[in-house]
């Protein structure tokens, strides 16, 4: 017997009047009965929210922006007072949401977002899906990403290598609620032509010399969660013919005989030529290029990304001292324009290598320097004249560099001179960390309270603002 799908309530303090109990027959309900709801579940197939009151709470407006595109269904009792036109626009600005009337019987199964009113994610939820997205090029794709998500249509990703079309794929996915459902990542070019159908449509046992037994094929791994084809235009025209077939029918028809097989997959394509000229030179089949560009998503490379280079350093940077077991580190503030300018020929991919080679090879030292990725443009063929055209580099952020303080002779007030270093100190840190108040305690080998309580007693309080986690990495 299957599960039954999940219904999460907020009741926001109204009554369910005993609603859930009669519910229970088709749906597995949770309830949250208090006035600030919390995210719901991970596995919630459907949020029903209590709807009496004129305005959602911020906190519920909070949550529903981190659920993506789970299915919201709002419920009125049917004796409630209307709402007023402002309170409808303010209850439905909440994404994906549903009205319906409080009653016995229980919330139809099968409810999907609204295809309209899909806001573009947030710069901390296109981090929590490995995206950064605070340009105009990137904020297009996540609201192309987001509403994509809410359905099963296919998704072909455009732009060059490197510009992270398997990541914008993989967020599609978690964006659809489907975090225990299969990714299956296809790079179709590395599989040769000869097993790339038995590859992704399987066979049956004896189908060829070495079909030893039967095997699903990638499709039916994907059944119920999303199948990402990269290089979708590498493929032969045979393999195509096949894919058109699971495009129309849902269903697969592996290798050696056997019945079709059924199958419920989220198609997700990418690739970094004009398919179009391919179609045009007879190279892949125009039925099957019209079944794959149902939803086109062109992403922008880096170079035309350059304001976001800054927060993606930054991200990779974090993400690969985790990764390696080292210790976080900051970027110093004239590193950024000379990773604005690189014209970035490998994308994002190119980045974030370079970002692990210059934490790898730093050593100890908590901040990278310029000096750090000198060897970005030892290749270039106008690297030096890049170079020149930075802004010249600050002196370096320790404190031997600090200048001399020579003993006049009349004395000084020693207290005031350490109080004075210390602000210079401390506002250097808060510099190199972006205001981030927890890693510029730790490149002074301070504990956070420790540098909180400076900050207070030399008045530095406004000095930078606390930069969320997330955003940071």
């Amino acid at each position: 017997m299957s599960p039954l799908p999940r219904l999460h309530w907020s009741t926001l303090g109204e009554s369910t009047q005993g609603l859930e109990h009669q519910w229970a027959g088709s749906w597995e309900v949770s309830t949250d009965r208090s006035g600030a709801p919390a995210l719901p579940p991970a596995d919630t197939d459907l949020w029903v929210v209590s709807a009496e009151t004129p305005e959602p709470p911020p906190a519920l407006v909070r949550a529903s922006a981190e659920v993506g595109a789970l299915p919201i269904l709002l419920l009125r009792s049917s004796q409630a007072k209307p709402l007023t036109t402002e309170a409808l626009a303010a209850w439905s600005a909440l994404g994906s949401a549903r009205w319906g009337v409080l009653m016995g019987d229980p919330p139809m199964g099968g409810v999907r977002p609204l295809a309209i009113r899909e806001l573009p994610l947030s710069t901390t939820q296109a981090l929590s899906f490995g995206l950064v997205g605070v340009g105009a090029g990137m904020q297009a794709v996540l609201a192309k990403a987001k509403a994509a998500a809410a359905t099963k249509a296919t998704v072909m990703l455009l732009g060059e290598s490197g510009t992270g079309k398997e990541v914008v794929a993989r967020a599609i996915h978690r964006m659809s609620q489907e975090f225990d459902q299969p990714f299956i990542p296809v790079h179709c070019g590395a599989i040769p032509e000869n097993l790339i159908e038995s590859e992704l449509f399987g066979y049956t046992k004896g189908a060829f010399t070495d079909a030893r037994k039967d095997t699903p094929g990638k499709f039916r791994e994907a059944s119920g969660g999303t199948i990402f084809l990269d290089e979708v235009s590498t493929m032969p025209l045979l393999a195509q013919v096949r894919l058109l077939r699971v495009l129309q029918e849902r269903e697969v028809q592996p290798l050696g005989g056997g019945g079709p097989v059924k199958v419920d997959v989220r198609v997700v394509t990418a690739t970094n030529v004009d398919l179009w000229k391919k179609v045009q030179d007879g190279a892949f089949r125009e039925d099957l290029f019209y079944r794959l560009e149902v939803i086109p998503i062109q992403l922008p490379p880096l170079r035309a990304r350059r304001e976001e280079v800054p927060f993606l350093a930054q991200h990779f940077l974090t993400r690969k001292a985790r990764e390696h077991g080292l210790y976080p580190k900051a970027l110093h503030p004239s590193v950024d324009p000379l990773l604005m300018a690189m014209p970035w020929p490998g994308n994002v991919r190119q980045l974030e290598n370079a970002m692990e080679r210059a934490i790898v090879l730093s050593g100890t030292r908590p901040v990278l320097t310029r000096d750090d990725f000198t060897f970005l443009t030892e290749r270039m063929i106008e690297g030096e004249e890049l170079v020149a055209s930075l802004p010249p580099v600050p002196p370096s952020f320790t404190a031997a560099s600090q200048p001399a303080v020579d003993l006049p002779a009349d004395g000084l007030d020693l207290n005031q001179v350490v109080s004075d270093m210390e602000k210079k100190l401390m506002l250097q840190s808060l510099q190199i960390t972006r205001g981030n108040k927890k890693r510029a305690a730790e490149l002074l080998g301070l504990k956070r309270t420790t540098f909180l309580e400076k900050m207070k007693r030399l008045d530095l309080e406004d000095a930078g603002e606390e930069t969320d986690e997330a955003s940071a990495g």
